[in-house]
């Protein structure tokens, strides 16, 4: 219930009928709303499971993994992704771990069990999808809430680029880490990604920065 106004609107838009879990729970009360809905009426409802479905990490390994070795080679140094479903993270670096050159492969996260990076998981605090291998990333990287907001606003201001605020994580722990590799004399080529779009964001809460976490 805890999601943004013009994502309820997206979504009706549909035509779907919209249920509400705790906001409490945030996605993991969700996940297990759908459960006990789907356990108690299987043949009423579809339920895709991103979260155990292997076909998510799939999806990355066989199309986003060889999209950015084609496009940038033998000059990617190190990829950052986001854990929240994990598909991007788990089947992007399983691609890139089958390059004969090491690539270093971080997974980003909220810093804090209480967040507001919406989408994104705090592994520790949080239900662990199936698909997730925490022995796959080299690194997890902390990402907290202001930074990954204040990102995205910077990506739309400065890039012209309207993402919202998991790209903004992304590309938050990608700077981060870029300045690391800066401070300790060391170039690099980082690659991200941008996996979803402001509109989905927009509320009053945003605009006036009173958001407390």
């Amino acid at each position: 219930a805890n999601v943004s106004k013009p994502r309820k609107d997206i979504t009706q838009a549909y035509g779907t009928e919209l249920i509400f879990s705790d906001p409490m729970e945030g996605s993991d009360g969700a996940i297990r709303l759908v459960r006990k809905l789907v356990a108690e009426n299987p043949d009423k409802y579809f339920y895709s499971d991103q979260y155990s479905n292997p076909s998510n990490p799939r999806a990355h390994y066989l199309g986003t993994g060889v999209e950015i070795l084609e496009q940038v080679g033998d000059r990617i140094t190190h990829f950052v992704a986001a854990l929240g479903t994990s598909g991007t993270a788990m089947g992007t670096t399983r691609r890139l771990r089958e390059h004969h050159r090491k690539i270093v492969c971080v997974a980003a996260e909220p810093k804090e069990a209480l967040h507001g990076l919406e989408g994104l998981k705090h592994m520790a605090s949080s239900i662990v999808p199936n698909i997730y291998d925490p022995t796959l990333p080299d690194e997890i990287l902390p990402v907290s809430t202001d930074a990954g907001w204040d990102m995205s606003d910077r990506l739309a201001e400065q890039e012209g680029l309207m993402v919202g605020h998991s790209s903004g994580a992304n590309v938050a722990a990608a700077l981060a880490l870029a300045k690391r590799l800066t401070a300790k004399g060391e170039e690099g080529c980082i690659v991200t990604i941008a996996c979803d779009r402001h509109d989905r964001y927009f509320a009053p809460l945003k605009w006036e920065k009173k958001y407390v976490w």
